[in-house]
């Protein structure tokens, strides 16, 4: 498992280098695809219940499950590239995470709902801990999404994961304090809030997979998978770099839970002649 969740979050820093205007959904695809199997692996949402790619591309409205196809990324849209490596191969575990990038120079409308689900995904992993329950997570996640202006998806949630893409429990964005199934030791699941500038209401495309915002406003996702330790929790896709075109932009609100922060540097010693 940690194999599969290392290489999940690895392949995110991979293809944060490709994130551009003009690039093709995909092109991203393609590059997933590749890397996953170069690392002795296969792509989790290939033909899983008939998903045609092996990441989810969603732009802009989409809240999630996009697929990859001849759209080019244009400056000013936002992007969240999901990736679930299966390693290794036969009998292997999954390894799910999720970023949503900035595409050339983004609105501030565009920064706003994108920070806010970095947050949410941030206070959410913070309530993680034995004996917190399902609706802690939920409702750390719903005050400060809201408490921003935004709304947070309903009808998406997450989810267990092991051998298993999808498994229990379910792990709502929202709810009420004190609710729902105790954390214990050993439980393994991901966090992925979606978080919507407008209206938490969606739409389906007729494809049976590309989720919408009902109003057509940004929505914006971030995701990890966790597993609950005896004190707190393990974020398992904690990456080792930093995501280009997301972490490496000044108004990033990087939190040491969910991002990638590099150490400060040690004071290097006096050199001979200045002693």
């Amino acid at each position: 498992m940690r194999r599969a969740c290392s290489l999940a979050a690895e392949t995110l820093v991979m293809i944060s280098e490709h994130i551009r205007p003009g690039v093709s959904t995909e092109e991203l695809n393609t590059l997933v695809h590749d890397f996953t199997l170069k690392n002795n692996a296969i792509p989790g949402p290939l033909n899983y219940r008939g998903f045609p790619k092996s990441v989810c591309t969603s732009v802009n409205a989409v809240v999630c499950h996009g697929i990859p196809g001849e759209q080019i990324l244009k400056d000013g849209d936002i992007i969240n590239v999901d990736v679930t490596p299966i390693f290794p191969r036969r009998r292997g575990y999954h390894g799910d995470t999720s970023a949503t990038f900035y595409v050339g120079t983004p609105s501030l409308k565009a920064r706003h709902v994108v920070e806010v689900a970095r947050q949410s995904l941030e206070v959410g992993i913070a309530v993680v801990r034995p004996g917190a329950t399902l609706g802690d997570i939920g409702h750390a996640i719903q005050t400060f999404a809201e408490g921003k202006g935004c709304s947070v998806v309903r009808d998406y949630t997450g989810h267990g994961i092991g051998r298993r893409f999808h498994t229990e429990p379910s792990v709502p964005h929202y709810g009420v304090p004190g609710t729902g199934m105790s954390l214990r030791p050993g439980m393994t699941f991901t966090i992925e809030p979606m978080v919507n500038l407008g209206g938490f209401e969606i739409d389906h495309l007729d494809d049976g997979w590309t989720v919408l915002t009902r109003d057509r406003s940004l929505s914006a996702q971030f995701e990890h998978t966790i597993v609950v330790t005896q004190t707190s929790c393990d974020v398992r896709t904690r990456r080792s770099a930093p995501l280009k075109n997301c972490e490496d932009v000044p108004w990033a609100k990087l939190g040491p839970l969910t991002s990638f922060i590099p150490s400060p540097k040690p004071e290097s010693a006096p050199s001979p002649a200045s002693v």
